[in-house]
């Protein structure tokens, strides 16, 4: 059986939804046992939460574990990963997870894979892609694991959180601290983001643009019908090439994957990098003037026409229904 664990990060004291999403990727695995790690302070609720999902959860519950820090979480974790040898860690591919990530496959001696949107098992190889060149290129990349496994770091969305389990199956297992590892850094503080930027990762309904909108003026019709949507407003590339919108709001393989139930594409054409940042099962609508554009291959439901004429009608219509 092969073990996998699963490193949980906690948002201002709430379980992250990445820790569901590798769970994911730990089951695609064949003949896998998902096992968690969770460090931080005051997280017996949290631990307890996630006995629902995994077998076991190893928790690390002490206060110098409150603020992340991958330095020092890679030298909490080496002893467990060494006693339970796993086949393969997976860490989120946050800011906290870009850290650790690299620190504990150094001291695990095991190999690292960064930044992956896929994963799977063949044989005792561990197989990925992940994007290189700013997105322009997909790469499949392999790792043999060592005795102590290997370091995988996952992009978030990159996978489907699964359905709650009804009650809880798995056990928690304290852990202690090793006593000759301690802090060597001393947390600052907590810059926040700029209140008005938008997490379009987390948005349930997207209005995305392409090259289609052909002037930085037009983009007021695509926040008009956004706002009349309920939905966030993202791009492809071009439009962030342009500085037209900010970077934050690009999906595809270099910018961020997005997982909507109902997403909008309007001048977009379709190409395998922007799609490779929508996930889950969307329902996909599209515009573009050309009915060869690969994103027809992939939409519920699509139009040929000029963004410039409909998008304006189809808000006046979904204003008209409220």
């Amino acid at each position: 059986m092969k073990r996998i664990i699963v490193v949980v990060e906690r948002v201002n004291g709430e379980l992250n939804e990445t820790a569901f999403e590798l769970l994911t990727a730990a089951r695609g695995f064949e003949d896998a046992a998902a096992s968690a790690a969770l460090m931080g302070e005051s997280v017996s609720d949290a631990a307890s939460e996630l006995t629902r999902w995994f077998e076991n959860v190893h928790v690390y519950d002490d206060p110098s574990l409150a603020q992340p820090d991958g330095d020092y979480q890679s030298r909490v974790l080496k002893p467990l990963i060494e006693r339970e040898k796993p086949f393969a860690v997976l860490i989120p591919h946050t800011n906290t997870g870009m850290e650790l990530a690299p620190m504990l496959a150094v001291r695990a001696d095991a190999p690292l894979i960064a930044d992956a949107i896929s994963i799977e098992a063949v044989g005792q190889e561990i197989r990925s892609v992940r994007t290189v060149y700013s997105g322009k290129v997909q790469a499949r990349v392999s790792a043999d694991p060592t005795e102590n496994g290997a370091i995988v770091s996952v992009r978030p969305g990159a996978f489907a959180v699964p359905e709650a389990p009804p009650e809880a199956g798995g056990s928690v297992h304290a852990e202690s601290i090793p006593e000759d590892v301690a802090p060597r850094r001393q947390f600052v503080e907590t810059v926040t983001p700029d209140p008005s930027a938008v997490d379009i990762s987390q948005a349930e309904v997207l209005v995305a643009v392409g090259r289609g909108i052909e002037d930085e003026e037009n983009l007021e019709l695509v926040h008009a019908l956004a706002e009349a949507m309920g939905a966030e407003v993202a791009c492809t590339r071009p439009v962030v090439d342009k500085k037209w919108l900010e970077k934050s709001r690009q999906v595809g393989t270099s910018g961020v994957t997005v997982k909507p139930r109902v997403y909008l594409a309007l001048g977009i054409s379709g190409s395998f990098q922007h799609l490779g940042g929508i996930k889950g099962d969307p329902f996909i609508a599209a515009i573009n003037t050309d009915s060869a554009a690969p994103i027809f291959g992939v939409a519920d439901v699509g139009i040929v026409g000029n963004i410039l004429e409909l998008v304006p009608l189809l808000e006046e219509k979904i204003r008209a229904r409220g």
